[in-house]
């Protein structure tokens, strides 16, 4: 039998109460607290300035580095690591071509976006 608990990140980590609260809190606050500070900036935000479109444009490739990060490393690197796709070079040459495909479909539907 399988406890729940032996299922969760943070209790396989053995982080103490008090970080797993700090963390808690913090990941509980980003999202309300982004939005407080835009809220407060709407004022003084100008759309055509070359600084917000330089701030704009760096957030919106962090956003899409982690997005990338995420998808290869998290997703992708455990079915290309898979015992039964390293000792079969046809299901890896599928794998690729499919995921180069996909991420080409993807920069093509990006120019509409």
């Amino acid at each position: 039998m399988i406890k729940l608990t032996n299922c969760l990140p943070y209790t396989q980590a053995k982080y103490k109460s008090l970080a797993m609260a700090i963390m808690a809190i913090f990941f509980s606050l980003t999202t309300p607290v982004g939005i407080a500070i835009a809220i407060g900036i709407s004022k003084i935000y100008r759309e055509e300035s070359s600084a917000s479109l330089i701030v704009e444009g760096v957030l919106n490739s962090c956003s899409a580095g982690i997005l990338v990060y995420m998808a290869l490393v998290d997703l992708l690197a455990a079915d290309f690591m898979n015992p039964r796709m390293q000792s079969n070079l046809r299901h890896q040459l599928g794998a690729n071509v499919s995921l180069l495909l996909g991420a080409g479909c993807m920069s093509f539907l990006a120019i509409w976006a």
